[in-house]
């Protein structure tokens, strides 16, 4: 049984993305190593982005440099 975890920032992935990335994940496990779709777990977790860094600062302070 599969288990995919996603991690994303929370910047506004719309439900019919993140359903497209369930599906896309699962038909890409049963395309590439034949598991069965029905036992596929994909779990998509939203991050903050005060709590998701990148090269010693948070992507909020990352974001915020870039629109100055």
């Amino acid at each position: 049984m599969p288990y995919v975890n996603i991690k994303i920032t929370k910047t506004g992935a719309t439900a019919e993305q993140k359903a497209e990335l369930i599906k896309g994940t699962t038909d890409l496990l049963q395309r590439v190593l034949n598991k069965n779709p029905a036992t596929t777990v994909v779990i998509i977790e939203e991050v903050e982005t005060d709590n998701w860094g990148i090269g010693g600062e948070s992507v909020t302070a990352r974001n915020a440099k870039a629109k100055s």
